[in-house]
């Protein structure tokens, strides 16, 4: 069922979205080639203690069996790694794209974001796939406000990124956000089946944690063996960006910005 959230959840949500948004802007401060996804994942930790909030990533368990959970406040996922990539000390080098995501809960409540950075310069294709990717959800964020259920949405998400020749990845989704970081519903990028039965109608209080990624090349997948790190089957490049966003009587707010 979904958990509609009063104004003043939302408000409480707003405060653990300030502290993502915080931490991803460290992390684009910091992220020039030689630094570490390491050192990144140490950032994060810092700020999330400065405000005494806790990971909502390091711990959780793997759907895989056998797997540990995962080992990090940050996922950390490069070039051909789609999500969950594992930091690390290998030094970025120039021309790598790293997709960070984070999330933390304060006072009982989440927040999840994420950004797709470029270290140092990065050749054109490479550029176009992070500026789709980017736009990609903030027309999802911009069409919510004339929108009455999620589908035309994510319509408009997937008729968006085809017309720019790239691929919505398909296995992952966005989710409901509040309490726990994964809620009810599902919120997929593309119009899907599941989607077309069990539509997400955007009335005031629902809040959405909206996650598009998209590839260069095939939307097909693989996990390593690591039992986390997602990666393209082509190998070819993906973008990932994400925030947590509440629906309002006066339209969407964006809860992982710096600024309101």
């Amino acid at each position: 069922m979904l958990k509609l959230k009063s104004p003043r959840e939302i408000s409480l949500m707003r405060e653990a979205g300030r502290i993502v948004a915080k931490s991803l802007d460290r992390v684009k401060t910091l992220a020039v080639p030689g630094v570490t996804t390491a050192e990144l994942d140490e950032a994060v930790v810092e700020i999330f203690e400065e405000h005494g909030a806790t990971s909502l990533f390091r711990g959780y368990p793997s759907s895989m069996k056998g797997k540990p959970p995962f080992p990090a406040v940050i996922c950390a996922s490069v070039n051909e790694q789609v999500v969950h990539g594992i930091p690390n000390r290998r030094p970025l080098r120039e021309g790598d794209v790293v997709s960070i995501d984070t999330g933390c809960r304060l006072n009982g409540w989440c927040g999840d974001a994420a950004v797709t950075l470029p270290i140092g310069q990065v050749d054109e294709r490479t550029q176009k796939l992070l500026d789709v990717t980017s736009e990609t959800l903030n027309l999802a964020i911009r069409a919510m406000e004339r929108c009455t259920y999620w589908s035309e949405v994510a319509s408009l998400m997937e008729k968006y990124v085809k017309s720019q020749g790239m691929y919505v990845i398909e296995k992952f989704v966005g989710h409901g956000i509040g309490q726990a970081m994964h809620e009810e519903p599902q919120v997929p990028n593309f119009v899907s089946k599941a989607l077309r039965k069990h539509d997400i109608r955007l009335e005031p209080g629902i809040v959405l944690a909206i996650e598009p990624m998209v590839a260069l090349g095939t939307k097909d997948v693989r996990t390593l063996e690591d039992g986390w790190t997602v990666e393209t089957k082509d190998r070819a490049a993906s973008a990932h960006f994400e925030h947590t966003v509440a629906m309002t009587p006066d339209g969407p707010r964006v809860l992982t910005n710096l600024e309101d």
